[in-house]
């Protein structure tokens, strides 16, 4: 497989800024602290000042789990008043990995910072970004964890570079009161699925809400029709199964078929757009993550009552994944860092993602299941009756690129640019250019 092309940028960056005497902090960055500026050492006695980045804005955002990162941040810091400080770094979603990256070529990795398992955890671990966690876990920290397999995605040669915050799974939320006048059943297949939609639409209704303006969204969605058609990753990494054998196209193919349900504006609205129109009532299903929970529940706490929560139809295993959290290898106080990171892990903050915003901890903390949000316990019987995770389609394959290069092909085929088989073909050349 080639070198990835992002990771080579990111190495080169890194030694230039080593080599120029470059520190981790932001201190040019909008809405950050200057840091440490006159390099005080661990033991001066001053304030330790790092930098956390996050794709949320924690004043302005009416997420509940975002809530919770910044009162786990409040608390940080008046637990660690005048030893430890942390500023927050925020943008939103769809910026952030460009400006993280834009902050690591300028020799000013954030000290901590959110990250998705998989390729785009790869991208900042191969040049040495992000620094290996291992000696800080085992002081009992990774005890504390369910298990070890929440850190599965985050181990290189067995070393473990990020560490869970929650876990979630991708499932369809749908309304309640809109399913009992169309008269529609909860789908458990593909077809039943289609005829939910048709029966919504006849009954004025729009079915489905969903964002093909956020790429991953729609890619999602096609990740769990390419797991319908049995399409497998690891083959078509090695060669011995190809893009052009008929699954994906097939797959393509019903996504397509689904999208004649999708809002009229599904092509330009963003994730929190579509996750709007659903909880203010102006679509009945939505296609999305129990992330969302927090963001429904956060912005119309009144729907919580009519907010139901389905495995995606026809299929048998779900989509899961975690937020995560690496630490700058070129930081000056990882045990501040370390500090602040063991906070989003302790037993406050894993009761408030399960009562308050509605994800599945990590840790062994016991929480009230009465407490949590109602679409809590429905998510907790669709991963009882899976048989089996798999990841996102563009965080499962060999690099960022490859799955960046997958989710332009789904759009593509939903907004008409390009055939179910054509996208086939482009993705066997990618591969085969690429990745193989």
């Amino acid at each position: 497989m080639k070198k990835k092309l992002l990771a080579v940028i990111l190495s080169a960056a890194m030694t230039a800024a080593l080599l120029a005497g470059c520190g981790s902090s932001a201190q040019d960055t909008p809405g950050t602290s200057a840091g440490d500026e006159g390099g005080a050492s661990a033991d001066s006695g001053e304030v330790q000042e790092i930098t956390w980045m996050f794709w949320d804005d924690l004043n302005a955002t009416e997420d509940l789990i975002s809530k919770g990162y910044a009162e786990t941040v409040e608390r940080f810091n008046a637990d660690y008043e005048g030893q430890y400080h942390v500023t927050v770094i925020t943008t939103n979603l769809e910026e952030y990995y460009p400006k993280l990256n834009a902050l690591v070529a300028s020799g000013e990795t954030p000290d901590v910072f959110i990250v998705s398992p998989g390729p785009n955890l790869t991208d900042y671990v191969e040049p040495g970004v992000a620094a290996p966690l291992d000696d800080y876990l085992a002081d009992g920290w990774k005890d504390t964890f369910t298990s070890d397999a929440v850190f599965s995605q985050m181990t290189y040669d067995g070393k473990i570079y990020a560490v869970p915050l929650n876990i979630a799974a991708a499932c369809a939320f749908y309304n309640t009161e809109m399913f009992e006048a169309a008269g529609v059943e909860v789908p458990t297949t593909w077809d039943e699925m289609l005829d939910a939609c048709q029966k919504l639409q006849d009954a004025g209704y729009t079915p489905i809400s969903i964002s093909a303006g956020t790429a991953w969204c729609l890619s999602m969605v096609a990740g769990y029709l390419c797991e319908m058609e049995g399409v497998d990753l690891a083959a078509l990494e090695d060669g011995s199964a190809s893009w052009e054998d008929g699954k994906v196209e097939s797959a393509a193919a019903k996504l397509v078929e689904l999208s004649q349900y999708f809002q009229k504006t599904a092509a330009g609205d963003t994730n929190d757009v579509a996750t709007a129109n659903f909880y203010n009532e102006e679509a009945a299903i939505l296609i999305q993550g129990s992330w969302a929970i927090a963001q429904i529940n956060g912005s119309n706490p009144d729907f919580e009552s009519k907010c139901g929560v389905f495995q995606f139809p026809g299929v048998e295993r779900v989509i899961a994944k975690s937020d995560s959290l690496a630490m700058s290898s070129s930081t000056k106080y990882p045990e501040a860092c370390v500090a602040f990171m063991k906070y989003f892990t302790d037993d406050t903050a894993q009761k408030y993602t399960a009562e308050i915003g509605g994800k599945i901890p990590v840790t062994s903390v016991e929480y009230d299941a009465s407490a949590a949000p109602a679409q809590l316990a429905y998510v907790m019987d669709v991963f009882g009756g899976a048989k089996g995770t798999f990841g996102f389609y563009n965080e499962s394959m060999p690099s960022t690129e490859a799955g960046a290069y997958f989710d332009d092909q789904m759009v593509a085929v939903f907004l008409g640019d390009m055939t179910p088989a054509e996208a086939a073909t482009e993705m066997e050349t990618f591969y085969t250019d690429n990745c193989r």
